[in-house]
């Protein structure tokens, strides 16, 4: 029997519900078809009857294979998308959330408003806050992470996508020169008492960039120091559901002159925002 792209579509969409929920299983087959093949939609409603060839079968049981083991789409694909450009993404570098782009916008709310000229992301992984900040202000912007193989995805990101950025390998500030400007980062947050019960799909993304110890806020404090000591104007961080309290409490034991909170789009603290 010949498949048709309308029948390889229901047949994934039935292939991942077994691991998904039904939901899920489609939104991703349509995501497949539009990323991964790139026949959109309105290709489909005009070619879906007509035959699959044996390369496109042969690709998309190879995908499946990979995504049934738990490996998440964005590294199958090889990038993913953050404030409407793609990111190449690879296992040495988190795949960007939604919620991170919170932080980019409070960070240019914040930067506007102090009238900054310098920015450092700490960090930055695949780039992600970095590039989008020097695409989207005139500031000078810098970047940092521990992870070789993070800074050079985070490199080829900004180079694709014709961002100037100034990246430097080390912990936290430690590598980045004065002055010092508007600091931003969406560090380890995650307690690493909570992995058990995490989705598998985590287990595929470096552990180092997710989980911190002190119940996932150690790193989080600790630039919150060493940002106020290098006189930073401001420093705006990504945090996890219910850590805002405790972090600023934190925050102003390290002398910062005000600390607030933002909820994500589900109620649950999601960015801290700390004034000198």
């Amino acid at each position: 029997m010949v498949q048709t792209y309308l029948q390889l579509r229901l047949d994934l969409a039935t292939a991942l519900a077994v691991f998904l929920d039904p939901e899920e299983a489609h939104a991703e087959c349509v995501r497949w078809f539009e990323e991964g093949l790139g026949l959109s939609r309105s290709w489909m409603a005009v070619h879906g009857a007509e035959p699959v060839p044996g390369e496109v079968r042969l690709q998309v049981s190879a995908w499946v294979r990979r995504r049934r083991k738990g490996e998440p789409w964005a590294y199958i694909l090889g990038w993913s998308q953050f404030r409407d450009r793609r990111f190449k993404v690879t296992p040495a570098t988190l795949i960007p959330r939604p919620e991170t782009e919170l932080l980019v916008e409070a960070a240019l709310d914040v930067g506007r408003r102090l009238k900054v000229e310098r920015c450092v992301d700490v960090g930055t992984g695949s780039g992600i806050i970095a590039v989008s900040l020097a695409l989207e202000t005139a500031w000078q912007v810098s970047a940092s992470d521990l992870s070789p193989g993070a800074l050079t995805v985070a490199a080829q990101n900004a180079k694709a996508l014709g961002a100037l950025v100034r990246f430097h390998q080390g912990s936290l500030l430690d590598p980045i020169p004065n002055p010092m400007g508007l600091v931003v980062a969406n560090l380890p947050y995650v307690d690493p008492a909570d992995e058990p019960a995490l989705q598998r799909e985590l287990a595929f993304e470096p552990r180092s960039a997710l989980f911190a110890p002190d119940r996932g806020l150690a790193l989080s404090e600790a630039l919150l120091i060493q940002a106020r000591a290098r006189r930073a104007p401001a420093c705006l961080l990504e945090i996890g559901a219910g850590q805002g309290g405790e972090l600023c409490r934190r925050a102003l034991g390290a002398g910062w002159a005000k600390a607030m909170v933002h909820q994500d789009f589900a109620g649950h603290d999601r960015i801290l925002v700390t004034l000198a």
